[in-house]
């Protein structure tokens, strides 16, 4: 199997599920093909979708492998309002994870199965660093702009100021040039 050039996208969803316990589901998205790793907390399945599975699928729906990948990455990126989603038993301690999705007028389903994952544990902190990761970036994030916008804040004020104290020069120079008049 040849491996995408582009550098992986990485996405994870706490995946609301109707009378179910919410799972997490991270996904790795190349261009041709996808890992999802789910857990519950106390278990964890991983589905790895290679390039001909992901092929053969996008073809019975009559669609590009980028634009098959790039639907299934936006489902599981973001958990759409539309879409019901499932996760459940497919024997053997396997999983099925299913969304619903529209095309044409037509709600279809797409299903995906996990196997149990070998180590459980392991997933599930790979996926709870993930999400650590994510959460310390986004704050470093806030942290950046947030001191931006207070550094931006003080130059306005400054510019306010000098504004202001231009506008009173000007009106100091015109009182005096009228009083010579």
């Amino acid at each position: 199997m040849a491996e995408d050039g582009d550098a992986p996208r990485h996405s994870c969803l706490k995946l609301e599920l109707d009378g179910a316990d919410p799972v997490f589901v991270k996904g790795t998205w190349f261009e041709s093909r996808f890992d999802l790793a789910v857990t519950d907390g106390q278990d964890a399945w991983i589905c790895i979708a290679s390039e001909d599975e992901v092929e053969d699928r996008a073809s019975q729906w009559d669609q590009p492998v980028a634009e098959y990948v790039q639907l299934a990455e936006r489902y599981l990126g973001f958990q759409q309002p539309d879409s019901v989603y499932k996760f459940v038993d497919a024997g053997d301690g396997q999983k099925r994870l299913s969304w619903t999705f529209e095309k044409e007028g037509i709600k279809l389903e797409w299903r995906w199965k996990c196997k149990p994952a070998a180590d459980s544990k392991r997933v599930t902190a790979g996926i709870l660093d993930f999400l650590m990761d994510a959460n310390i970036t986004l704050s470093e994030e806030v942290i950046r702009k947030g001191r931006s916008f207070d550094r931006l804040k003080a130059e306005a004020e400054q510019c306010l100021a000098q504004s202001e104290k231009f506008s009173k020069e000007k009106e100091e120079f015109e009182a005096a040039i009228y009083k010579k008049s």
